[in-house]
C-alpha cells in the first residue's frame, strides 16, 4: 500500500487560526486535522477546510477509533471516516495505539494497552480489519501513559510486534517517548534504537509540562530542547521523515506557531550538520 505521505514540516490545524492559514504569507508544508472535529461541521468551517485542502496536503489523525478496546470495531464510525477522507481527497489516516472506549462509552482519554503477546494478536487483527475497510494503511501512534500496564515485554517490543503482525506503520511521537522515558525510567535514545525506523510514516512533536512528580504531555507549551535533541537524533538516522508540530492548549497566534515551527526546522538543520 502506498502511504501518500507529505514532505517536510507540518502543523496541526486548529479552529482558532484555520482562517488565517489561507491568507498567511508563510505556511507549513502540510497540515494535520482530527476528523472528529470536522465531520459534522458545515458552512463556514467546511469552506475553510476546503480552502486549506486546495492549497496544502492534509492528513487525518483520529481520536476515537479506540483500536485497543475490547468492543467490536464501530463500523458506522469507520464509514463516516471513509466518506470524510474521500470528500476531501485525504489519503493518510493515523490513530493511537490505545483504548478510549468501553461498552460503547467514550472515556475521553487515551489508555495504554497491556504489553503482551495476546494483546499484539488482538489489536493487530482489529488493525487489519480497519485497513481492509478503509482501503488505506493505518498509521498507529505511541501514546504517553502514566501508569505501567500489565506487561510481559517492554513497550518498544510491543509496538514492534504490533507493526510486524498488523502491517501497520508508526506515527512516532518523540515527545511521548521522552515523557514516558522520564516517568517510567528508561533511556529514550535506546528506545529509538529499538524502533524499526523504516516503518515510521511521520513524527509528532509537542510541548509537555511538569508537576511535582511527573512530566505531563499537555500539548500546551513550546517544544522542550530535550525533545528537539531527541528529534534531531531520529532525523540523523532517517532524515526525510515528515515532522508535525502539535499544539492543543494555550494556543498562541498563528504567527507565533509559525515561528516555533521554524525554530524546530532550524534546530533539525543544525543537528544534522554536526
Amino acid at each position: 500500500m502506498d502511504l501518500n505521505l507529505p514532505k517536510g514540516f507540518g502543523l496541526g490545524l486548529r479552529y482558532s487560526f484555520a482562517e488565517e492559514v489561507v491568507n498567511y504569507d508563510s505556511s507549513p508544508e502540510w497540515f494535520e486535522i482530527a476528523p472528529e472535529n470536522w465531520l459534522r461541521r458545515g458552512g463556514f468551517f467546511r469552506r475553510v477546510l476546503e480552502r486549506v485542502r486546495e492549497r496544502f496536503p492534509v492528513v487525518c489523525h483520529g481520536l476515537s477509533l479506540s483500536v485497543g478496546s475490547p468492543d467490536e470495531l464501530n463500523y458506522a464510525f469507520l464509514k463516516q471516516i471513509k466518506s470524510f477522507l474521500k470528500d476531501f481527497d485525504i489519503k493518510v489516516y493515523s490513530e493511537h495505539l490505545s483504548f478510549s472506549s468501553m461498552g460503547g462509552e467514550y472515556l475521553h482519554d487515551l489508555f495504554p494497552l497491556p504489553f503482551t503477546d495476546n494483546t499484539i494478536k488482538f489489536v493487530s487483527d482489529k488493525i487489519r480489519k480497519v485497513q481492509e475497510f478503509l482501503e488505506i494503511p493505518l498509521i498507529i501512534e505511541n501514546i504517553s501513559y502514566y501508569y505501567t500496564p500489565l506487561k510481559d515485554m517492554e513497550e518498544w517490543e510491543f509496538i514492534k510486534g504490533v507493526l510486524e503482525e498488523s502491517g501497520a506503520y508508526l506515527l512516532l511521537d518523540v515527545n511521548n517517548v521522552y515523557v514516558n522515558s522520564v516517568n517510567h525510567g528508561y533511556n529514550p535514545y535506546e528506545f529509538i534504537e529499538c524502533m524499526p525506523l523504516d516503518r515510521v510514516a511521520y513524527i509528532h512533536i509537542a510541548g509537555h509540562d511538569k508537576d511535582d512528580r511527573i512530566l505531563i504531555d499537555t500539548h500546551g507549551e513550546k517544544v522542550k530542547e530535550e525533545v528537539l535533541e531527541l528529534l534531531a537524533y531520529v532525523l540523523s538516522k532517517k532524515p526525510d521523515i515528515p515532522v508535525l508540530l502539535e499544539r492543543d492548549n494555550n494556543i498562541p497566534s498563528y504567527g507565533e506557531l509559525m515561528s516555533e515551527l521554524e525554530e524546530v526546522r532550524s534546530f533539525r538543520g543544525a543537528k544534522r550538520a554536526c
